[in-house]
């Protein structure tokens, strides 16, 4: 296989020079490409790639700005490869991910992989948090963190493989975001594909986030869950509506506690100990454990609160989202 590596890149431009610096070490010695789209940046990283171009297979685009999920068509489009895979431009890859995917590949060929993410010691303690908040059991049943208990994996875009034949097919992304990885899977079953996990194929996720804005990104991923599961029903699950029924929950128990009803609070409080004590122990740091529980407050909230209102509009009102919800869609220019 000819392995394209796409990467949309959006005002970027240190984080494209942390992840070719990591491809330079990667211990895959085969040819490949890299694809970098940038898409309408105003602050671009084009001296950065050519700072690569005499040690890496590198090609640079300039596009209007359209969003991640075009710019990753457009990147594709124009790929030389037969196999496409797909980074954020927040991630650095481990030396041995292509060679890991290569065998996982030639052992038991999928058309369509995700792996998982971790976070390296030199992140910050709030990424950490977060990281561990987005693919923790305790939190979203490890299928982030790289749990092959689920039916089926919807790859997340920011580390996943589709060949060429899967992205001519479908098409590739749609324009919404978030929500145009998860719209893929199913599009792609759909088709006929399959999709995979692949264990070996992490990538350390930066999320390049503080609090605020990890806030606006989960409510936008609640957001964007009615609004797939109006297009693709068949594919709706209840579990989807636990960070809502969490969110109401919550609020239920402290109203209560004010009248004196304890007990309903004692179940949330035994959940943040469990925890803060498990994230504890796999952090090293109380302090990035109580950050922890922070941040998955803010992840259920966000979520719970964003799926609530996508919920009212686009279910029960019958609305369609790209009036309700504007910001979750680009204008496509490629």
């Amino acid at each position: 296989m000819y392995f394209s590596i796409i990467i949309p890149v959006y005002n970027r431009p240190d984080e494209i020079k942390e992840l070719l610096e990591s491809l330079l070490i990667c211990d895959y010695h085969k040819e490949y490409e890299i694809v970098i789209v940038e898409d309408g940046s105003s602050i671009p990283c084009k001296n950065e790639v050519n700072s690569f171009k005499d040690k890496l297979n590198i090609s640079y685009y300039f596009k209007e700005n359209s969003g991640p999920g075009d710019s990753r068509n457009y990147g594709m489009k124009r790929a030389k490869g037969d196999y496409f895979i797909i980074f954020d431009s927040d991630c650095i890859i481990p030396k041995q991910y292509l060679t890991n995917v290569e065998n996982e590949l030639t052992l038991n060929y999928v058309d369509c992989y995700g792996g998982s993410d971790a976070a390296l010691e030199s992140f910050s303690d709030v990424q950490k948090a977060i990281n561990f908040a987005m693919t923790s059991f305790l939190t979203t049943g490890g299928i982030r963190g790289g749990s092959e208990k689920i039916s089926k994996f919807q790859p997340r875009s920011f580390n996943m493989g589709i060949s060429k034949k899967a992205f001519e097919a479908s098409h590739g992304f749609g324009t919404i975001h978030p929500g145009e990885d998860p719209d893929l899977s199913i599009r792609l079953w759909k088709l006929g594909f399959e999709t995979k996990l692949f264990t070996k194929a992490f990538v350390y996720h930066k999320r390049r986030i503080d609090w605020n804005k990890f806030y606006l990104q989960v409510s936008k991923f609640g957001k964007a869950r009615p609004i797939l599961n109006s297009w693709h029903p068949e594919y709706s699950k209840l579990t989807f509506l636990f960070p809502t029924f969490y969110t109401v929950a919550f609020f239920i128990s402290v109203l209560l506690f004010l009248f004196g009803i304890q007990f309903p609070l004692v179940f949330f409080t035994i959940y943040y100990l469990v925890l803060f004590i498990l994230a504890s122990i796999q952090l090293k740091s109380f302090k990035i454990a109580y950050l922890t529980v922070i941040a998955v407050n803010i992840q259920f909230f966000g979520y719970g609160i964003g799926f609530l209102k996508s919920y009212l509009k686009i279910i029960l009102l019958k609305q369609k989202p790209e009036e309700a919800f504007p910001e979750l869609f680009f204008n496509v220019k490629s």
